[in-house]
């Protein structure tokens, strides 16, 4: 079959190219169950070496070509040819500076993954066995889903509370710290809790519900950034929140 991408490209460092443009390409002989990455790859090689996009495992597994495909953000990686059809349009993923075409400046985002402490904080002494920190099925169970979350930026970028104010820490960071506060074993529930408490945190958030079909891993993003606005409302000095003392109903 023949596919016809739409793509969306700008280069902020070249005078003519300064302005957001489109440029159009055809492709002959694909096939229904060629990736879109696979197709842009084509492009790249065979049409236009300027054309530039990140990709890396190809698997679903990085997110690092989170892009909109006709209009819904996605992985590239994931989507074949019949999910999409013969005209494609690509643009890069709303709501952070783009760098060149479908390239964005990922380090907005990332600053605010990292101001929630995304890391496993314990201070107690090891276990005298030696062993590790033991942690109960049922509580492992509530946190399973946020810890599939791969950075990819798809939800956050689905976000208008992200798109009108970029100070929004965003449904990914709150994901990951979800992850973490609702970890028996860790230690910093209070203070990623606090962080999430500022009103550019956790109540940012309108529930617009953009963020949870974005999602290429399937999480129930806006059911986790509820359980978090819930966790904050019981406060941050009462200790370790339990998945017990939570429960959000959709």
């Amino acid at each position: 079959m023949e596919v016809t991408f739409r793509i969306r490209r700008q280069n902020p460092e070249d005078p003519a190219k300064k302005k957001p443009y489109w440029q159009e390409f055809t492709l002959q002989n694909v096939a229904e169950t060629d990736r879109v990455l696979e197709l842009m790859h084509r492009i790249k090689w065979e049409q236009d070496g300027t054309l530039a996009f990140r990709r890396s495992c190809s698997h679903g597994i990085c997110g690092s070509d989170a892009m909109r495909i006709n209009g819904r953000n996605a992985l590239a990686c994931k989507l074949l040819v019949r999910n999409v059809g013969s005209k494609i349009q690509l643009e890069p993923i709303l709501g952070l500076p783009v760098l060149k075409d479908l390239i964005v400046d990922m380090e907005p985002f990332f600053d605010h993954y990292r101001s929630i402490m995304p890391y496993f904080v314990n201070n107690s002494p090891v276990p005298a066995n030696g062993r590790e920190r033991i942690q109960m099925p049922e509580d492992q169970v509530f946190m399973n889903d946020t810890g599939n979350c791969i950075l990819c930026a798809c939800c956050t970028t689905s976000c208008p509370s992200f798109w009108a104010n970029g100070k929004y820490v965003g449904p990914a960071a709150i994901v990951q710290a979800h992850r973490f506060v609702f970890d028996t074993r860790d230690e910093a529930t209070a203070e990623r809790l606090d962080v999430l408490a500022d009103p550019d945190g956790v109540w940012r958030c309108r529930t617009i519900y953009n963020c949870t079909p974005a999602c290429p891993r399937g999480i129930e993003v806006t059911k986790a950034i509820g359980e978090v606005k819930l966790a904050v409302m019981r406060g941050t000095n009462k200790g370790v929140i339990k998945a017990s003392d939570i429960k959000v109903n959709h």
